[in-house]
C-alpha cells in the first residue's frame, strides 16, 4: 500500500476561490489547426535556429529548430505541411519580439518516424538525458526550462530528494489534475525514469487535497506497482502551495537560500506533466509537440483539450463553444500569475496551461495604507509594499539590496490581499526589467 503522510499546511499565501470548472471534464484532443505559429523561443535560456526553410515539406515530430547552447531546447513540427514562412509574435512575458515559423497543415497529421528503444529500462543515464533533450521537453508547469538541465546537476550539488509536484493551486486550471486521473501510469513511469537519473534517496508526490481522486488514484497505482518507497504528501489547498520554493518547505522544512535554486537543498522539484513526456519520449520516442490546456471561466463548455503547439488560442475558445456574458480579457495561464493577451491569433506554447477567458472592470488604484496584508500573505516573506513603492520611486536598488527582490516569483498573493488596489506585482516586474538592464550582457 502506498504511504500516505500527514496533511501539511502553510501559514502564508492566500484561500482563493478555486473555481475549478472543468476538473470533471475528461481530456479531449483538440481540433488539428489548418496552420501552426510555432515561435522559435519556448524556454529559459537560448532560443532555438530555424532547421528549414520556407517551402520545405515537414512531417509531425520532425525537429525544425535547435541551439548548440547548453540551457535549450529543440522544437519539432506539431502536423504535417509545408513551411510557409517566418513571422514575428510579441512575447507575453516579456513584451520582445520573437521569431516564429509557420506551417501549413496538409491535413494528414503524417509522423516522422519515431526511434522506439527495443529496451529503455537498459538505457544508461547519458541515453535518457539525449532522449530528453532531443525530444525537446521543458518543465511544463510555467517555468519552461528546459529538463535535461535540471536532470543535470553540478556534481557537487547532491540531490536527496525529488518532489513530483501535482498541487496545481491556481484557480480554474486542471490539466495536471486530469493528466494525473488519466495517464497517471505515464506520469509514475516518467517519475521512476527521474529516479533513475538522479538516484535521490527518497521520492515524494505532493497533491492538493481538492484532488482527492488524483491521491486515491495515483495511491493505487503506486501499491498495484509494488513501489512502496513513494510517499504521497497531501497538502491543504492554498495558494500558491506549488510554488518550488513553498512546496520544498512544506515538504521537507528546507529554505532555498536567497538567490539560491532548489537543488542548493538537495532538491528537484518536476511537474507532473513533465513526468508524463519524459515517459513519452523514453519509451514512445515521442518529441514534445502538444500538452493539455484548460480553457475554462467566461466560456459556453470549460474543457481539457490536448493542444498542438503553434494552435491559435482563438480556436480552442470556439471549440469550447466562445465567449459568453461580458467577456474581455484572455489570460494565457492562470488569475493570479497569468499574462493578458491581446491578440488571440497568439499560439498556444510549451508553457500554456491554460486559457482563462473573463470579465474584467477597471480598478482604481489608491494609496497604500500600511495595512500589511501584502507581508502577512506573502510566502517568500518579503515586504512587498517595500518594493512597490521603491519600484514607483524608481529606486531599484534599494529593491535588490534592502528587500530581496530577486526572492520574488511574482506569485500575486500581494496584489490579491491588497485593499488599495495596488498591482504589487506589476511594479516588482518593472523593477527588475530595469534591474536586468543593468547587468552586463556576456
Amino acid at each position: 500500500m502506498a504511504i500516505r503522510l500527514n496533511k501539511k499546511s502553510s501559514p502564508y499565501g492566500v484561500k482563493v476561490p478555486e473555481r475549478k470548472f472543468s476538473e470533471k471534464s475528461p481530456i479531449e484532443p483538440a481540433p488539428l489547426p489548418e496552420k501552426v505559429v510555432i515561435p522559435l523561443q519556448q524556454n529559459i535560456g537560448a532560443p532555438a535556429q530555424a532547421l528549414v526553410k520556407k517551402g520545405e515539406k515537414v512531417l509531425t515530430g520532425q525537429k525544425i529548430a535547435d541551439s548548440d547552447k547548453f540551457v535549450s531546447a529543440p522544437i519539432h513540427a506539431t502536423v504535417s505541411g509545408e513551411v510557409s514562412g517566418t513571422t514575428m509574435l510579441v512575447n507575453p512575458p516579456t513584451g520582445q519580439l520573437i521569431e516564429a515559423l509557420v506551417i501549413t497543415s496538409d491535413g494528414e497529421d503524417r509522423w516522422v518516424e519515431l526511434n522506439i528503444p527495443q529496451n529503455p529500462d537498459s538505457l544508461s543515464v547519458k541515453e535518457i538525458l539525449e532522449k530528453v533533450r532531443e525530444a525537446g521537453i521543458v518543465g511544463l508547469g510555467g517555468a519552461a526550462f528546459p529538463t535535461q538541465v535540471k536532470l543535470s546537476p553540478p556534481k557537487d550539488k547532491k540531490i536527496d530528494t525529488v518532489i513530483l509536484n501535482g498541487c496545481e493551486c491556481e484557480p480554474y486550471v486542471t490539466s495536471d489534475h486530469r493528466v494525473m486521473l488519466e495517464f497517471g501510469e505515464k506520469v509514475i513511469s516518467g517519475l521512476n525514469i527521474i529516479r533513475k537519473v538522479l538516484s535521490p534517496q527518497i521520492t515524494y508526490i505532493a497533491i492538493e487535497d481538492n484532488k482527492e481522486d488524483a491521491i486515491k488514484h495515483m495511491e493505487d497505482l503506486i501499491a498495484s506497482l509494488g513501489m512502496e518507497d513513494l510517499k504521497i504528501v497531501p497538502l491543504k489547498s492554498k495558494y500558491p502551495m506549488g510554488a518550488e520554493k513553498t512546496l520544498i518547505n512544506m515538504v521537507l522544512g528546507r529554505e532555498v537560500p536567497i538567490g539560491g535554486l532548489p537543488l542548493d537543498v538537495g532538491v528537484v522539484v518536476h511537474n507532473v506533466s513533465t513526468a508524463k513526456a519524459i515517459h513519452d519520449a523514453v519509451f514512445e520516442g515521442r518529441p514534445l509537440i502538444e500538452r493539455v490546456v484548460t480553457v475554462s471561466g467566461a466560456v459556453k463548455s470549460p474543457k481539457n483539450l490536448l493542444t498542438r503547439f503553434g494552435t491559435p488560442i482563438r480556436t480552442l475558445i470556439e471549440h469550447c463553444g466562445g465567449m459568453v456574458g461580458n467577456a474581455n480579457k484572455v489570460i494565457l495561464g492562470g488569475p493570479m500569475m497569468g499574462i493578458a493577451q491581446f491578440d488571440l491569433d497568439f499560439p498556444v506554447v510549451k508553457g500554456t496551461n491554460s486559457i482563462l477567458v473573463k470579465e474584467d472592470e477597471p480598478i482604481r488604484e489608491r494609496d497604500c495604507i500600511s495595512c500589511g496584508m501584502c507581508i502577512e500573505a506573502c510566502p517568500m516573506r518579503l515586504m512587498p509594499t517595500m518594493l512597490a513603492r521603491c519600484a514607483k520611486d524608481g529606486r531599484y536598488d534599494e529593491c535588490k539590496e534592502k528587500y530581496y527582490i530577486d526572492d520574488c516569483f511574482e506569485c500575486g498573493s500581494c496584489t490579491y490581499t491588497c485593499p488599495a488596489n495596488i498591482p504589487i506585482v506589476q511594479y516588482i516586474k518593472v523593477a527588475k526589467k530595469e534591474l536586468a538592464k543593468r547587468v552586463p550582457s556576456k
